[in-house]
């Protein structure tokens, strides 16, 4: 909980619910300030994971769902967050996410998500402006990068560390394709390539893919990274690298960018209707 709202009882309380392919954010604001969040992974029920996600954010907030005055569903799943009132895009509200997370200079954005990857330039109150996206296909993706991990018997979240722990950089491995990848991966193994090496061969080739994206929508200062590859530091730094630029950084996690900015999306409908 945020300690700097005391109470959030008689303030505008409003939650956003991003469902992802592969993990579930819930965010609660009083306000439109950040009051407690959730992430969890998504299941095979998405309206069950969509409440667990809002009943963990809600723990020990004396919040209850009657309390919300209004909720907003995100996400490749928005369609399933039994308690939204309105359904929005998660381009939309991954760029006003941003905007909260990372400030207002933010105009270039990057979010990799389980299924697909978007380029987003958005203006300074976090509105999406162009955007562009890869093709629907696990390559590049989140859930191309669990693969990879699970291939490897290596946790996912170790993946960038380990990748960076390399004397010179491999050549990328020559697509990421996730079926053409893992026998290019098992091969680099079998040939007596070290786990960080073929790690750093990985994520090169994902930085590669992920740089051209964003050159085809064009690249503005400030640029931020959003969702679960902003963790994913061998990923972050190759991209920074090729671009010639720093990543905004912040305190509060990257992840929950889409379900914020559904948050700040549904006190802007509420004030509205008012």
């Amino acid at each position: 909980m945020n300690p700097d709202i005391p109470d959030w009882r008689g303030g505008l309380v409003t939650a956003g619910v991003d469902i992802g392919s592969t993990s579930t954010q819930a965010v609660i604001m009083v306000d439109g300030q950040l009051y407690a969040y959730s992430s969890i992974r998504t299941g095979s029920d998405s309206p069950n994971s969509a409440m667990d996600a809002i009943n963990i954010a809600m723990e020990g907030t004396g919040i209850t769902s009657q309390d919300i005055d209004f909720t907003v569903g995100t996400g490749y799943g928005r369609v399933n967050v039994p308690i939204a009132d309105k359904t929005v895009t998660e381009i939309t509200c991954h760029a006003k996410g941003s905007n909260y997370i990372y400030g207002s200079s933010v105009r270039t954005l990057l979010d990799m998500g389980g299924q697909d990857c978007k380029a987003i330039h958005c203006d300074e109150t976090g509105k999406v402006t162009s955007f562009i996206m890869n093709d629907k296909c696990a390559a590049g993706t989140g859930r191309g990068m669990e693969v990879i991990a699970n291939l490897l018997s290596v946790p996912i979240e170790e993946i960038g560390d380990l990748s960076l722990n390399v004397d010179e950089e491999p050549n990328p491995l020559s697509t990421i394709c996730v079926v053409f990848a893992k026998n290019e991966l098992t091969a680099l193994m079998r040939n007596g390539w070290p786990i960080e090496k073929v790690l750093a061969s990985y994520c090169r080739a994902m930085a590669i893919r992920v740089v051209r994206l964003l050159e085809r929508n064009g690249m503005e200062a400030n640029f931020a990274i959003t969702g679960g590859i902003a963790k994913n530091t061998g990923i972050v730094r190759r991209i920074e690298k090729m671009l010639g630029v720093e990543a905004l950084t912040s305190e509060l996690d990257p992840q929950i960018a889409g379900a914020l900015g559904g948050a700040l999306i549904a006190k802007t409908l509420v004030e509205k209707r008012k």
